[in-house]
């Protein structure tokens, strides 16, 4: 199999401006790093278009079973490079031995099929891809059934958020829209729309989170946006006996998203 040398070859240059998130809108791609990630995407049929790969790095049951996995994947989507190649397109992230370059899936509110009674998170104007990508592996502990980033202020396959997802994020949908835009499908769908908020006047366990839910929870520094307040919009609150006033956006989804669990187990 031929192997790319060059730190100028064109694919690898590439690839290496997908770490920017101008590169990711530009090509409409992203890159995934680490060995589960990569498998977790194989697994979910994420479109992966190029593996490269630094047969000299790989090691280990992880790597053994990763090599397996790529046994099944078509030759024409694996590169292998070298270790100077492999360690740029790595970028100071995990050298595991391999990378992947995957097309970003367009999707819109319009394309979801929903279950009979979903289980939704709105992160509204969120900005921290680690944020993203830890509410992401909780969604997928549970079970739930859709993520929508709301005028989102990180692109959704930031590298940064799948590795933060553990490669969950392959394996719940997630859809870019407006604010405007999620709360007219929300009400379209009947989906009751729960708004986490520090004066919010209802006790988070007391609502019934057995019917379809969509969880809505704001941005780090300034929680929910205005367009939050309006009628059919439930505030609801999480208790807070100590000095500070807010929980972590990621802690604040656990608790929700496992008490919709709880109530529907």
């Amino acid at each position: 199999m031929e192997i790319i040398r060059s730190l100028q070859n064109t694919q690898i240059k590439a690839a290496v401006k997908l770490r920017d998130r101008r590169g990711r809108t530009q090509q409409r791609r992203t890159i995934i790093d680490g060995l589960r990630e990569i498998r977790r995407a194989l697994e979910c049929d994420f479109p992966i278009e190029t593996i490269y790969v630094d047969p000299t790095a790989l090691a280990g049951p992880e790597a053994r079973e990763f090599s397996d996995m790529l046994a099944n994947v078509p030759p024409a989507s694996i590169t292998h490079v070298t270790h100077e190649v492999m360690a740029k397109l790595a970028f100071g992230e995990r050298v595991e031995g391999a990378v992947a370059v995957a097309k970003i899936p367009e999707k819109t509110l319009r394309q979801v099929r929903l279950p009979e009674c979903p289980l939704i998170a709105v992160i509204e104007q969120v900005e921290k891809p680690g944020n993203v990508g830890a509410i992401l592996r909780t969604m997928d502990a549970v079970g739930a059934n859709l993520l929508i980033s709301a005028d989102g202020r990180t692109d959704r396959f930031n590298p940064n958020a799948i590795r933060a997802s553990l490669g969950t994020i392959f394996s719940v949908p997630v859809v870019d829209a407006t604010s405007e835009e999620t709360i007219e499908f929300l009400a379209e769908q009947g989906i009751q729309m729960l708004a986490a908020r520090v004066d919010g006047s209802v006790p988070y366990s007391t609502v019934d989170m057995t019917q379809p839910t969509a969880l809505i929870l704001g941005s780090e520094a300034h929680g929910l946006s205005d367009k939050w307040h309006q009628a059919g919009i439930t505030n609801i609150h999480l208790p807070m006996n100590g000095i500070a006033d807010s929980l972590n956006v990621s802690t604040t989804a656990a608790v929700l998203l496992y008490e919709a669990l709880r109530q529907r187990t």
